[in-house]
Order: structure tokens, then C-alpha cells, then sequence
């Protein structure tokens, strides 16, 4: 297996993503293709024994920065690590793309330059793997479609759906639509001109679902608009970082917090870890003709290994072909 990593991606670029690197290909054994500025990539490849490892690198002239705009990322920076990324995903010289940079010019260069949309599919949507409940969970989708359309929110659910048993091995996955009560009535009115259409899409829905039951994990996919969804995942971000920072600031006020503290830590250390963004490393970014998984800009060299990681398991599952193939089976539309 071939995996590009953009090198220029990580807010630390490029330290974490060329230190990953290296950790991905001693444990997998994959090719893992850096793709960026070859004098500042090789610089850091010499701080670590490679001998033997499977580590190429390609220059790229041009990096990417979280203030262009989606305009000049598309036209104006051809040679960028992103656009030569993905270039060598089109040419079949590589199986997967991984960056963990802009996530809109990822997703832009993705849909609109290179590998584009599967065809059939009407928007790629990004998604999150969260734990919830017991089980990591995919939310689709997280940002790239804000305003969405009833169709398109089916599609959402077969991606979401496909990257959960291909991927994740978990078979005939549940699918929940994200609203404010579980009831048919519930909902705006796209959630409420979605429901029929999830119902009668041949897919394991189990209906609309409340945040109560998202987060206790009743669904394998959990269903939004690209709007919702980027709320729910950095308000959860959010969230847990201020419930650990609370739990710390209390325990430091006394004696019998302290004492309390270092005896929960070792259990304290086991729930932060399972709400670690950089566990799972990234995420894919769906409905493209090509694997991308979008990791965090502030990865460090874990987070890296892990985002190839999960390219691993989306190369592995064949989720490209797997969801293209569930295109051609009927889905309903609003008129039916």
C-alpha cells in the first residue's frame, strides 16, 4: 500500500507529520510518500534511523497556509503539497491521501481539481469518528455542506454507513438522523422531509435521534447537516477539555482534592485518552473518487500515525468502490 502524507499540513509542519511518518512505516510496513518542501522534509528524515524504511519524498513548491482563500488555493497554488498530494492519488501512483492542513482546501482541490466526486454523488461531506457510548461513532456530516438538501442527507447515511463496516468492521450499521426529539413530527424541515426518505432507503435506520441517545451511542452513523454537525463536534471538543481543565482546577484546592486527584489519575488519564482527538488521527472526507482522511492542524506525531492508519483501514475496506456500488441501487426522492 502507497499512502501520501502531506508534509506541510500540521500547524508544526514539518516535525509531527515527517516524526509520524516515520513511526507509521516502521509499524505498518506501507510506502508512506511525503509530499512538501524537500529541503525542510529531509532535514527532519535525518534525525531518525530510516535505513530500510519505505519513505519517499516529492517536492512540492508551494504550501498552503489556513488564511487562503478557497480562490487562490485552487487557482493560484498548483504546485501546492495538497494539489501534488492528490495528483499522485489520481494517477494511481498512490492508494490514499492524508493531510492534517487547511480541511477547505483539501476539500476544495479534492472536489473541484483533482480526484472529484464519485459519480452520482451530489456532495462529499466530511465526517468524524467520536466515541460515544461504548463505540466510536461516524457523524456526517461536520462542515463541508452547510445548507443540505433531503437528498443529499441520504447519501451522507450510505457513505457513513459504508465507512463503518468497511473500515470500522461493524456490520449493518445503525443509522440515526440528528434532531430535537425522536418523534416523526420533530425536527426543521429538512430533518422532517429526510425522515421518509431514510425509512424507505433499504439502509439499518432506526429513526431520529436526540443528542442524549447520540452520546450513549444508539447509532453507528449519526446523520446532520454540515452546519449542525460542526457544532455538535466542537462544542463535544470544547466541552471535555473544560471538563478535565474543572476537574483539575478542583482537586488543586485542597489537600484532600490533591489526594483525591492522584488516586483517580491512572482513571482520569483512560477516559481523556478515549476523548483524544488524536487517537483516531483523522477522519475521511466521503464521496470523493479517492481515500483523503483530514487529521487536526495541531496533530503531533501520533495523531499522524494514526490518520494513516485509518487510510490503511479505508484502503483495505475499498470504501470508494463500496459506496459507488450502493449508488446504483434505487434511493427514494423527495417526490416519491
Amino acid at each position: 500500500m502507497r499512502i501520501v502524507l502531506d508534509a506541510m499540513g500540521s500547524d508544526n509542519c514539518p516535525v509531527p507529520d515527517v516524526e509520524g511518518a516515520v513511526q507509521a512505516a516502521r509499524e505498518f510496513g506501507d510506502t508512506v510518500i511525503l509530499v512538501g518542501d524537500e529541503t525542510r522534509i529531509k532535514a527532519e528524515l535525518a534525525k531518525y534511523p530510516t535505513a530500510g524504511l519505505p519513505i519517499e519524498v516529492v517536492h512540492a513548491s508551494q504550501t498552503i497556509t489556513m488564511e487562503d482563500t478557497p480562490s487562490k488555493i485552487v487557482k493560484g497554488k498548483p504546485d501546492s503539497s495538497i494539489h501534488v498530494g492528490l495528483q499522485l492519488v489520481e494517477d494511481g501512483k498512490a492508494d490514499a491521501f492524508v493531510s492534517c492542513g487547511n480541511t477547505g482546501a483539501v476539500l476544495a482541490v479534492a472536489t473541484t481539481v483533482k480526484i472529484r466526486r464519485i459519480q452520482g454523488i451530489h456532495r462529499p461531506a466530511l465526517s468524524s469518528i467520536v466515541p460515544f457510548g461504548e463505540r466510536h461513532v461516524v457523524l456526517i456530516d461536520i462542515g463541508a455542506n452547510a445548507d443540505c438538501k433531503p437528498e443529499w442527507l441520504i447519501q451522507f447515511a450510505l457513505m457513513g454507513s459504508v465507512y463503518v463496516e468497511k473500515a470500522l468492521g461493524r456490520q449493518n450499521p445503525k443509522i440515526g438522523l440528528l434532531s430535537n426529539g425522536e418523534e416523526e413530527g420533530k425536527g426543521n424541515e429538512l430533518i422532517k422531509s429526510t425522515l421518509p426518505l431514510l425509512i424507505n432507503s433499504g439502509l439499518n435506520f432506526i429513526g431520529n435521534i436526540e443528542p442524549k441517545e447520540m452520546l450513549e451511542g444508539h447509532a453507528d452513523v449519526i446523520v446532520s447537516d454540515g452546519f449542525v454537525g460542526n457544532m455538535v463536534v466542537k462544542t463535544l471538543e470544547s466541552t471535555s477539555s473544560m471538563a478535565f481543565a474543572q476537574i483539575k482546577n478542583v482537586a488543586m484546592q485542597s489537600i484532600r482534592g490533591k489526594l483525591g486527584g492522584a488516586l483517580l489519575k491512572p482513571l482520569i488519564g483512560g477516559i481523556r485518552k478515549k476523548f483524544d482527538p488524536f487517537e483516531i488521527g483523522g477522519a475521511p472526507l466521503l464521496g470523493v473518487n479517492g481515500v483523503v482522511i483530514i487529521g487536526h492542524g495541531r496533530s503531533n506525531a501520533y495523531a499522524v500515525k494514526n490518520a494513516i492508519r485509518q487510510a490503511r483501514l479505508a484502503v483495505s475496506g475499498d470504501i470508494v468502490n463500496t459506496i459507488r456500488q450502493g449508488l446504483n441501487r434505487p434511493t427514494p426522492t423527495p417526490d416519491q
